[in-house]
């Protein structure tokens, strides 16, 4: 199984649970002071970037670190 089907997949999930429209018209407080839509999103960014921490370590292209590993003397035209 490709590992870029997973990330795919956890991508479209975070795309649709960020618009976050049942919270939209909620004036709920969480911790008494911070508004449930604001908590939402503290939560949602941590999620995000965690996802996106878990994807550069099980899906970064192993070909790119090679490519920048090589150096500058293996550019098309030479020029740089």
């Amino acid at each position: 199984m490709s590992k870029k089907g997973p990330v795919i997949l956890v991508f479209i999930v975070l795309l649709l649970l960020h618009q976050d429209c049942w919270n939209w018209d909620n004036a709920s407080l969480v911790f008494g002071f911070m508004p449930i839509g604001l908590f939402y999103h503290a939560c949602y960014s941590l999620v995000a970037a965690l996802f996106w921490g878990v994807v550069m370590k099980v899906a970064w292209p192993e070909e790119l670190e090679e490519w920048a590993a090589r150096g500058s003397d293996d550019t098309e035209g030479g020029a740089q």
